[in-house]
């Protein structure tokens, strides 16, 4: 049977068993499409079932969460904890606060994190949490509730050889902090539970910055596999978190000029370039005020707010989506490659559609995964699992010294299995077998379990 009907069957049964999951059955759809020819040429994984195997939760947990708002009143959320995959590891993932929370958009993400945790080289499994709920507009106190009320449910079925969860959108050093004093005080153990604590109570150095460390370290290393650097490239950015500011800091580290920002509303471009002047701007916009990118505009005359447009209309030479998933659509992509861009390195988790990865791999553009390019801040979690094991802190060289390491070997191993016979490196297929296999080889040891 053709390897295009193999994948047809599959999809369907996928379809028919996860109804009402768009994400998640996009996330299958393009894993299967470079590894079911794999597990063609490797019966050993066919025979063992290990594809089916690897697309079903091992765990999904769903509970309520109460809390009390500052009136008094008693509110509700929903909460999730998907444990994806635990061959190679304790499950290891985020947590995400926002109103899309749903079981599709966390089954997506915890299925990527198996193979994202497993090209890490790092003893990691997979999972992925969260809720509908969202900190945007709540008071501290209301904050506070909610976490303390989130993580006495899920504490039962959390623990530092068992599941270790970490922050995500909305989930950052606050929250984790809320839900660490309330799982110390369940537990009466002071553990490494959660990951992204604060450095005064167990937290790493450099994991803030980790994921967009880790985004521009990975795009350093394509480009050289290419005999190129990101001197002088001029470079889009979507989002103003996390991600987006510290892929930032580093491209401009590396000598490149980041042009573009961007929040739900619309996109900053700065033709001159931004600097770190004005990254500390945007830092204190999003992170202290916790306003709107458009006041970057104001700030600064020269650059131009658009507004209901995303960055990947601006001119550049490589994009750097860091906001969300599905945020680089198939058109585009299209203006991108018109405008003369030659790589797309993803800092968010699927951030570009399926139509749109289909183009730029047509037009043979440099394209990194999420999976691969991303996979710096889950990397630097488990380094901070490490520090937490041996009652240590690492400096920030030596921190930032095993992140790159861990980027430079996630790169090598993409080459490995993503190299084609015309010179074309397909990161999307070396990233999915890299990651299959060393999950596939546990399972098969483990036996069926």
């Amino acid at each position: 049977m053709a390897n295009s009907d193999l994948l047809s069957g599959f999809m369907t049964t996928v379809t028919e068993r996860n109804p009402h999951e768009p994400e998640f059955i996009q996330a299958v759809k393009e894993v299967a499409e470079t590894i079911i020819p794999f597990i063609e040429d490797h019966k050993k994984y066919k025979e063992a079932n290990i594809l089916d195997r690897v697309i079903e939760p091992e765990r999904v947990i769903i509970f309520r969460v109460p809390w009390m708002d500052d009136s008094g009143k008693a509110r509700l959320n929903r909460g999730f904890r998907v444990q994806m995959n635990s061959a190679i590891g304790p499950y290891k993932g985020g947590l995400r606060f926002h109103p899309t929370v749903n079981l599709s958009v966390l089954k997506f993400l915890a299925f990527e994190q198996v193979f994202k945790n497993s090209l890490t080289t790092l003893p990691l499994g997979a999972g992925k949490g969260g809720s509908d709920f969202d900190p945007k507009g709540k008071s501290e106190g209301e904050v506070m509730r909610f976490c303390q009320s989130f993580i006495t449910e899920l504490s039962r079925h959390i623990g530092s050889y068992t599941d270790i969860p970490a922050g995500d959108i909305g989930v950052g050093a606050r929250e984790i902090g809320y839900m660490f004093g309330q799982y110390k005080r369940l537990s009466n153990q002071f553990t490494g539970v959660l990951t992204g604590k604060g450095l005064h109570f167990g937290g790493s150095l450099i994991r803030t910055e980790a994921t967009g460390y880790g985004v521009v370290y990975f795009a350093k290393e394509v480009l050289k596999k290419r005999g190129d650097s990101l001197e002088n490239k001029t470079c889009a950015v979507s989002g103003s978190g996390n991600v987006a500011q510290y892929t930032i800091e580093k491209l401009i580290h590396f000598g490149a000029k980041p042009v573009t920002v961007s929040d739900s509303q619309g996109f900053i471009h700065d033709p001159d370039g931004i600097d770190e002047e004005k990254l500390d701007y945007i830092k204190e916009l999003k992170n202290v005020k916790r306003a709107r990118i458009r006041e970057y505009a104001e700030k600064f005359p020269k650059a131009s707010f658009n507004e209901g447009i995303t960055p990947w209309h601006a001119k550049v030479d490589l994009a750097f989506p860091c906001a969300t998933q599905n945020e680089l659509p198939e058109e585009d992509a299209q203006i991108l490659i018109d405008n003369g861009c030659m790589g797309v390195f993803e800092g968010a988790n699927m951030p570009t559609t399926e139509g749109a990865v289909k183009i730029i791999k047509d037009k043979q553009l440099l394209f990194s995964p999420g999976k691969a390019s991303n996979a710096g801040g889950v990397a630097t979690s488990g380094l901070e699992m490490s520090q937490n094991a041996q009652r240590l802190n690492w400096s920030r060289e030596e921190v930032d010294q095993r992140l790159q390491s861990i980027m430079k070997s996630i790169h090598d191993n993409c080459v490995e299995y993503g190299a084609g016979q015309n010179g074309y490196i397909d990161y999307v297929k070396g990233a999915n077998i890299a990651g299959f296999v060393k999950v596939a080889d546990a399972m098969i040891v483990q036996g069926v379990v």
